[in-house]
Formats: structure tokens, C-alpha cells, sequence
């Protein structure tokens, strides 16, 4: 994924092991700003109180789950070990793999993304989504990617604890653990996403698409120095209601100070027409110094932080419940 100055259609770049440490940071959107759903006009405001949910202690014991299997790339043994620990904590929900070929660069490799499925009253469906792979490049390291896709998996899981057990009152929820996000040798349209990008066709094919409300993704915001930013390349009306969820939390203060465009598992959605918000903090340690380096560990993470980013998404699914 990666912020950038202006969008081009498809671009393939390239960068060196040390380099890559910054892919999703310094590439070109792949999405042009035609393929973004028009903005809407705002609701009513909303009388109903927010509610704060999120176990910050429980996403961290989750999150400490999920790394404990070590790095996850593809065809590693962390990453089906992983996948094992994931389809464990939903084995008594509505449980759907869809699996894949991840044709890379590097060869092939299974690919699984992971759907829970929480049915509402309403006809409809919002999606809230993480990555749980880590960084192929890395794989001779120990890269652990305790921010990057661990902390914000955990957080699905965290979720999970408030949608079962009856049926929503409002659209469907779906939580997606999509799979192969990263760059399996460097990042470009055809070497990244590629759990999305298979996810995006199928659902378009069987219709799914046209049912999907918002899709909302976490990714990186377990970071301790919490500072959200605003995503160019996400549909402007859903971000704007994210930023509303903030302000009712009463979490504004770490939320779009500035603006970005990144590229990240939202934009096969995005470029099919799916309201979609990325909800990161792309900026990880100072000038980024954490970012797919071994030194994204489980001390740079803090339960606050997931607590917010968690609450927040909570109170924006509730807000598209409303609109």
C-alpha cells in the first residue's frame, strides 16, 4: 500500500529488500479518483448514545496469539498455523474460506481468506477487514508483523465477541481476514493484494458486491503513538463517517490531521464501486522507522490505541446502520 501525489491507472515499480520496508508508503495509488463512489449527502445527526465496547487487554492477548506462531508469510508454517488458530476462535460461527492460487513472482502458494458471517435484519452487509500475512522479503528474518496485520486480525477476533450470539438489528456483518496483501518480491498492481483482488471477483460474480454497504479495513492501528490518517484513495462520504464516529467517542484528536493516499486491500473494492475507508496509521515509529522491520514488535502496540480504533469502527458500523 502507499501514499502518493497523484493516481495513475496501473504502475509497476520496483524497489530494493531495504526499500520494501516502505512499499506501502511510497507507491502511486493504483485507483483513479473516477472509480470512487460519489459523495453522499450527510445523514441527520445521530441521537443515539456511542458505545464503547473494545477489550484493549483482550485484543493484546489476541494479538500475542497470533505472533507467538512466528512470521507468517506464505507457505510458511506460521502462516497455516495461523490460519489454524483463526478457524479454531470461529468454529462455532458462520465460516466460509475461500481459497486461492497466489501466482507470484516467487512461485505458487495457497491462499485462504477467511470470512465470518454475522447475520442482520437488514438487507445489506458491512464488511470489516485485516490482513493477516506477513512480509514475504522478510521471510529470513524475524519479522513478526505485530502491527502489521497481527494486531488488527486480533482486533476482527475482538469483534467477533460482540456480533454473536443473536441477530443484528442492522445489516449484516461480515469480518474478513484476507490473505497474501503483501508484495511476495516488490509491490506493483500485479505482486500485492492478491487475497483481494481473488475475493473482489468472486463477490462481483456472484452478486455479493452489490450487497456490501461499506467495507471497512484496519490495518496498523495498534501503534502506541495513535495518529489516523485521512485516505485519498477511500470513498469520501465513509471517511467522513468514521471521522463522526471519532468525534462522539470523543477520539477526534487522533484521527485525519492529515491526509494520504494509500494502497491497501480496499481498492479491488474500491475500483468496483464499494463504499470503502481504510482506516491505518501509516506513519509506524518515528519518520516510519518501524514499518516492516523486525522491530515491529508487541512493546511498540498499546491496548488504548486498539481500543479506540476498535470503538471507532464499531460506532461507524452503527452510523451506515443509520444512513
Amino acid at each position: 500500500m502507499a501514499p502518493a501525489r497523484q493516481f495513475a491507472a496501473l504502475l509497476l515499480l520496483t524497489c530494493s529488500l531495504s526499500a520494501c520496508a516502505k512499499d506501502k508508503k511510497e507507491l502511486l495509488s493504483l485507483s483513479p479518483p473516477s472509480a470512487q463512489p460519489q459523495a453522499l449527502p450527510p445523514p441527520a445527526a445521530s441521537q443515539r448514545a456511542p458505545q464503547a465496547v473494545v477489550s484493549g487487554a483482550r485484543t493484546m492477548q489476541y494479538t500475542k496469539g497470533i505472533i507467538a506462531y512466528g512470521p507468517r508469510y506464505l507457505g510458511s508454517s506460521g502462516h497455516r498455523k495461523v490460519e489454524e488458530y483463526l478457524h479454531s476462535r470461529l468454529k462455532n460461527d458462520q465460516m466460509v474460506d475461500d481459497t486461492f492460487t497466489v501466482e507470484s513472482p516467487e512461485g505458487n502458494f495457497p491462499g485462504r481468506n477467511i470470512i465470518a458471517k454475522f447475520p442482520g435484519k437488514k438487507d445489506g452487509i458491512i464488511v470489516i477487514a485485516s490482513h493477516y500475512d506477513t512480509n514475504y522479503p522478510l521471510r529470513k528474518t524475524s519479522f513478526i508483523g505485530a502491527n502489521d496485520g497481527a494486531a488488527t486480525s486480533a482486533l476482527l477476533l475482538e469483534l467477533a465477541q460482540h456480533l454473536r450470539g443473536t441477530k443484528l438489528e442492522g445489516y449484516s456483518v461480515w469480518l474478513l481476514w484476507t490473505d497474501a496483501e503483501e508484495a511476495v518480491r516488490t509491490w506493483s498492481a500485479t505482486d500485492s493484494l492478491y487475497g483481494t483482488r481473488h475475493l473482489a471477483e468472486v463477490w462481483e460474480k456472484d452478486g455479493t458486491l452489490k450487497k456490501i454497504k461499506a467495507f471497512l479495513l484496519a490495518d496498523m492501528i495498534g501503534d502506541a503513538d495513535l495518529d489516523i490518517q485521512r485516505d485519498s484513495n477511500s470513498t469520501p462520504w465513509l471517511e467522513d463517517l468514521v471521522l463522526e464516529a471519532a468525534t462522539r467517542l470523543g477520539y477526534q484528536s487522533h484521527f485525519f490531521a492529515q491526509t494520504t493516499s494509500v494502497n491497501d486491500d480496499h481498492l479491488p473494492f474500491v475500483q468496483r464501486g464499494v463504499p470503502v475507508a481504510d482506516i491505518i496509521d501509516i506513519d509506524y515509529g518515528y519518520n516510519d522507522v518501524f514499518h516492516h522491520t523486525v522491530q515491529d514488535t508487541i512493546d511498540k502496540l498499546s491496548p488504548r490505541s486498539l481500543e479506540i480504533s476498535g470503538d471507532v469502527i464499531w460506532e461507524t458500523v452503527q452510523l451506515v446502520n443509520e444512513r
